[in-house]
């Protein structure tokens, strides 16, 4: 279905965001471009906001069947919040099609001040990361999340640390899942184990064997592995072999 969507709560910005000739003629500091879309950042009344304007879905058939790629980003988004995941809040968001095919959309998201993402961190080698407190406390977050996720049979399909934020109060968002998507039975459990081994990816390098393992048993809600644990585990620190 096409059309775009302002929330009630930012009906003042309507010249800017109120529809999508308006987002697409909207001028700010460009973060990301690609050949389908690109990221600009635009501030009103000292609030950042994130506006992601797609020009195209796809190659070949991708631009006539299927969700489109920003479809799936905002429904995402909007899953999160519903299943208790901290997210980006969606201001607005939308759609046209050229006939059958896609046109072009849009996706609007508040700022989250005062946030980092992991790899940043990771990248910085900040000293947080060397603290066992405030690891097993992010640590906590990110396996509650990530189960909620899974919970659903739904997985992120793009679980990096950089797509996971924390904020000077130490409370991590889960954002950017355009590729998440629903999975049942050997595919679900495939998928999960994807997930698992994009955040071990970097963790690895980061954390000890240890912190890992917990991060697993969190996760997991358990206190102790069983038989399916470790042949999962092996799955995960085996996945990315010869990939990296």
């Amino acid at each position: 279905m096409a059309g775009w969507t302002l929330e009630t709560d930012y009906a003042h910005l309507a010249e800017a965001f109120g529809s999508l000739d308006a987002v697409f003629a909207l001028k700010g500091e460009r973060l990301t471009r690609d050949a389908l879309s690109e990221v600009i950042r635009v501030q009103f009344a000292g609030v950042n906001y994130y506006v992601k304007r797609y020009v195209g879905a796809g190659r070949g058939l991708r631009r006539y069947m299927g969700r489109p790629r920003v479809r799936s980003e905002w429904q995402n988004l909007k899953r999160f919040a519903k299943w208790g995941i901290p997210t980006a809040e969606i201001v607005a968001w939308g759609l046209e099609r050229d006939g059958v095919a896609f046109g072009r959309g849009a996706l609007i998201t508040r700022e989250l001040p005062r946030t980092e993402d992991l790899d940043q961190l990771a990248r910085q080698q900040d000293g947080r990361l060397g603290n066992p407190v405030w690891v097993n406390h992010v640590s906590q977050q990110v396996a509650q999340y990530t189960r909620a996720m899974h919970d659903h049979h739904f997985t992120h399909n793009d679980l990096k640390w950089r797509n996971l934020l924390v904020d000077d109060e130490d409370q991590i968002y889960f954002i950017d899942c355009p590729n998440g998507a629903f999975w049942w039975s050997f595919m679900l459990r495939y998928r999960i184990t994807k997930d698992l081994a994009c955040l071990d990816k970097v963790a690895k390098y980061h954390l000890s064997r240890t912190q890992r393992l917990r991060f697993y048993l969190q996760y997991r809600r358990r206190q102790r592995l069983n038989a399916s644990d470790k042949k999962r585990i092996r799955h995960i620190v085996s996945f990315f072999e010869g990939r990296e």
